[in-house]
């Protein structure tokens, strides 16, 4: 044999280098004592047949030796990867699927540890156990007393969050870029968030406050339950710092000193977990907004055509209630709300050309000012460390995390009385994003009065808000109906001279108020994660009674300030009773208790139930009663007259929709959510819920399956599955594509190969899939290529000339026209697996079966498409996809730091954004939740 002394020799250097750096710079993590199991807590009526999984693993805390051991070798820290293959493998094991191996692709959620699968049991204190097992390393955590549960909660959270857990309450603080570097990224998602979320530090005691006069009993509970919580997050970050094993991002970015151990992990306090609950409020909870984007669309719709016929046209691509759009509640019962008034009142609209974004940025200095914004900085560091230097030079977070559209997450639940047990089946989860570490983690709290396993957002965890009690099971789907409304404010002088348009006085209800001014100044330095050359700036948004200052404008001719006011600002952390409630065995006992639970929770989600004998539905949020007469998705004048009923601006409160006027359900034959339209007459805060929805991949399969009857976890996850590889263009869209160019024959040879690769995929199913695992090529490839090169050319073929240029433009600002798996989009941006959710899809579609001669309801304003001619359209068609399919894939597919140019697999593949320092292996594209459950219970207490 001969030995390869030379690269063992190199890897063995490497390895001593680690070896030494971890001696030096991190102690290792210490061996937990091994102790008897902690007893099962509570009574499990699920029977083995509760499952979850949460990519890509329960370990989020790397040393810094571990996270320069992943750079080096590879290698990560046990139980931060080992759910991320079971997760990958279902995209092509699903097809032979059954309920005997579902738990290959999922954890087996059951209360408790058998005895031979505990790997460590940890006390911090005499009231709670902290054990975890073999396979995942999940937390659970059984309390004698409820303090002690909540006290193992923060404390097990820290193990497994800590970094994250303070970033995020840096975000939320609007001191990201202080905390973790300047970097441009870093720059923008502190900018974004602070313009829709920002509080002086009276404001988040505030929130405390109102919840303790507001929440009896159970408000004060929750509030001890959020202490103790805080207290067991500090005990071990006090005990890692001291110790040596803190995560070692720490060392990275400048906070603590690796050699001496000087620095600091400031401790948590009470006020951080609100600015951690405005961060999950702003990013999954909140709806409407962009009522200044739809009047200049509306503006624009109104000089291209008039007035009237501007008006109608607009409307039709507004779809505020499309009747063919899919919906969750299918009763046929409706549940009006926010919909377009008969006789519009109060509406402001700007007149053209005046409209301009509220500065938010000021005193930029250094790297943040245009001229430095590329400057690096090398700081002084062991050579070790080389490998690690700008890991964060592209930012921590994504650019746009908070800017861009959200709507995610789905859900499948089925009756009982189509099951094959008799016993609703549901298999739902959020769809957050992929982070390493995950923003979500796993725990099981068992204490007095909380019994649950689950997801819980890092750092918000005392309580698990998506997952499983003792015999029920409930999750959510973003639902964001319109809960915010735009105010065109009076700007006034206190001299009595005509306002200028940057006026910082407002008319309220007669008198000359100021503005109260909202700064955050933040500096940053280089380090050796993030080189952004030192910079600084200073923030500011002036916040009014009717809400924080988003645009100048003039209405009328006359200066005003347009401000959003959303109905959840100053209430984020109000949810927590609810979650107390989903988390009490005590309170939830059926499917109307789960209900009235869910009513506590002010976030506008969806939220599912199943439990051995119902299944149900609730919309929650806090639906504002508006006056009369306001048209909720245009700009209305702040007047009293035009304000929300009952408004008290000093707490932002009003009179709220009573539950019975939220769509709600139970026992309906199935539900199904993807964010689309929840019911009828129950108006979309958006554009795009038509006639085509990424809804309508999982409605059409569940149809299938209750209709033949008989369902099992396995038969509905496997619906799940294959609508998580399945491109909704070419299911829903392509078909009628095809009609139009067929409509006569095809005598170019490069376009009938190019519509005969898109009839086969079509025919196949119209999948993104591997050929076969690892293969990293898709079937059907080509076709895949061309749809993909086509759908945005085609859109612009057959809209563009019949809009004109400005009305398609602004279309497309409330609209994108196309969410690829390859575009750049979704929580993390680009590989984030989210897609077909914003896009121009209805609209391609009633066009199309417009010009076919085809029944429409709701159609669009106009024909579009060739002028509403069937050959012209075809010819516009044709042209669109001639262009697409001369195409190369390095074109279509033009590469990234991840991908290179023309691998059409790695660019639409699922990447683990890394927020720590560990990174992980792709994964092939599905659009699923990110955290997920399959469940079916068969006894009920």
């Amino acid at each position: 044999m001969r030995f390869r002394t030379g690269k063992l020799t190199r890897v063995a250097v490497a390895a001593a280098a680690v070896l030494a750096l971890g001696a030096t710079f991190a102690a290792p993590l210490p061996q937990e004592a091994q102790a008897a199991p902690a007893a099962q807590a509570a009574t499990d009526y699920c029977g083995g047949q509760c499952s979850d999984i949460l990519p890509p693993g329960a370990t989020g805390n790397a040393t810094l030796a571990d996270i320069l051991a992943n750079r080096v070798f590879g290698t990560r820290p046990a139980h931060s990867a080992d759910q991320l293959g079971p997760y990958s493998d279902l995209a092509q094991g699903y097809p032979t699927l059954t309920d005997d191996k579902l738990n290959g692709f999922f954890n087996d959620s059951s209360f408790g540890v058998p005895a031979d699968q505990v790997e460590s049991v940890t006390k911090p204190r005499d009231d709670v156990t902290i054990t975890r097992d073999k396979k995942t390393g999940v937390p659970h955590i059984q309390g004698t007393t409820r303090e002690g549960t909540e006290f193992g909660a923060g404390f097990a959270a820290a193990q497994d969050r800590l970094w994250l857990m303070d970033l995020f309450r840096h975000v939320g603080r609007g001191e990201l870029t202080s905390f973790a570097g300047g970097a441009a990224s870093n720059q923008g998602l502190e900018q974004d968030f602070f313009r829709q979320a920002p509080y002086a530090e009276a404001d988040y005691q505030a929130q405390i406050d109102y919840i303790l006069a507001t929440g009896g009993e159970r408000g004060k509970q929750a509030l001890d339950d959020a202490q103790a919580y805080v207290d067991g997050i500090n005990a071990y970050a006090k005990k890692a710092k001291d110790g040596r094993y803190f995560p070692g991002e720490y060392v990275l970015t400048g906070h603590i000193d690796a050699i001496t151990n000087a620095g600091e992990i400031q401790p948590f306090k009470l006020t951080d977990l609100i600015a951690l609950a405005s961060v999950v409020g702003a990013l999954f909870g909140n709806g409407g907004g962009g009522e200044v984007e739809g009047a200049l669309s509306l503006l624009a719709a109104q000089q291209k055509y008039g007035l009237e016929e501007g008006t109608k046209v607009w409307e039709s691509f507004r779809q505020r209630n499309d009747p063919e759009a899919v919906l969750t509640v299918r009763d046929g019962k409706g549940f009006p709300y926010a919909d377009k008034p008969a006789n519009a009142q109060g509406t402001a609209m700007p007149d053209r050309g005046s409209v301009s974004s509220e500065q938010l940025v000021y005193d930029r200095e250094g790297s943040a000012t245009p001229a430095k914004a590329d400057a690096r900085t090398k700081v002084k560091a062991p050579a070790k460390l080389d490998k690690l230097r700008g890991i964060y030079d592209d930012g921590v977070l994504p650019r746009d995390l908070f800017s861009r559209k959200k709507g995610m997450s789905n859900a499948l639940v089925v009756s009982g009385k189509y099951t094959a047990g008799g016993h609703p089946v549901a298999v739902f989860g959020p769809q957050t994003g992929y982070f390493a570490p995950q923003l979500l983690m796993l725990q099981e709290l068992q204490g007095p009065g909380i019994s649950a396993r689950g997801a819980s957002f890092a750092g918000v965890g005392m309580y698990v808000q998506l997952g499983r009690g003792q015999d029920y099971a409930w999750s959510a789907t973003t639902s964001a109906q319109d809960v915010t409304d735009t105010y065109a404010v009076e700007l006034c002088s206190p001299d009595g001279s005509a306002p200028s348009k940057d006026a910082t006085y407002y008319r309220y209800h007669g008198d000359c108020l100021p503005m109260d001014k909202l700064e955050r100044r933040n500096a940053w330095k280089p380090t050796v994660a993030d080189s952004t050359a030192a910079g600084s700036y200073r923030m500011q948004v002036y916040r009014t009674k009717y809400g924080l200052v988003t645009h100048r404008a003039t209405v009328g001719g006359k200066p005003v300030a347009y401000t959003s006011l959303r109905a959840t600002y100053r209430h984020e952390a109000d949810s927590i009773i609810g979650f107390q409630m989903l988390n009490d065995p005590g309170y939830v006992t059926d499917a109307k208790s789960f209900q009235s639970a869910a009513q506590h929770i002010n976030y506008t989600f969806n939220w599912f139930y199943a439990d051995s004998r119902q299944a149900a539905y609730y919309n929650s949020g806090l639906n504002m009663r508006r006056a009369d007469g306001v048209d909720p998705s245009l700009p209305v004048k702040a007047d009293q007259a035009y304000e929300w009923r009952d408004f008290d601006p000093a707490v932002n409160t009003a009179a709220y929709t009573p539950p019975a006027e939220h769509p709600q359900s139970i026992d309906q034959d199935y539900y199904i959510s993807w964010n689309n339209k929840l019911a009828k007459d129950y108006s979309a805060a958006g554009f795009g819920n038509g006639s085509v929805h990424r809804g309508n991949l999982l409605d059409d399969r569940v149809r299938a399956l209750v209709k033949k009857g008989g369902v099992t976890r396995a038969a509905l996850t496997r619906a799940m599955a294959e609508a998580a590889v399945t491109d909704l263009r070419g299911e829903d869209v392509l078909p009628e594509l095809l009609k139009v160019l067929r409509s006569k024959p095809i005598d170019d040879p490069a376009l009938a190969t190019a519509v005969q690769r898109l009839e086969s995929w079509q025919a196949a199913g119209s999948q993104r899939r591997e050929t076969s695992g690892g293969s990293k090529t898709y079937g059907h490839a080509d076709a895949v290529r061309i749809m993909d090169a086509w759908w945005p050319l085609l859109v612009e073929a057959e809209f563009k000339p019949g809009l004109g240029g400005e009305l398609y433009d602004a279309l497309r600002t409330n609209l994108s026209v196309d969410e690829a798996p390859s575009a750049g989009h979704g929580p993390t941006g680009s590989h984030a697996g989210s897609s077909f959710q914003y896009g121009w899809w209805s609209y391609v579609d009633k066009d199309l079966r417009a010009v076919l001669g085809e029944d429409v309801k709701g159609p669009l304003g106009k024909r579009y498409c060739g002028g509403g001619e069937l050959s012209a359209c075809r010819d516009a068609l044709l042209s669109s996809l001639k262009q697409a399919a001369a195409k190369p894939a390095t074109e279509v597919y033009p590469g990234d730091d991840n991908c290179a140019a023309g691998d059409q697999w790695c660019a639409d593949s699922i990447i683990q954004r890394t927020v720590g320092g560990l990174t992980h292996d792709k994964i092939s594209w599905q659009n699923r939740p990110t955290f997920q459950q399959v469940v079916e219970f068969a006894r009920h207490r």
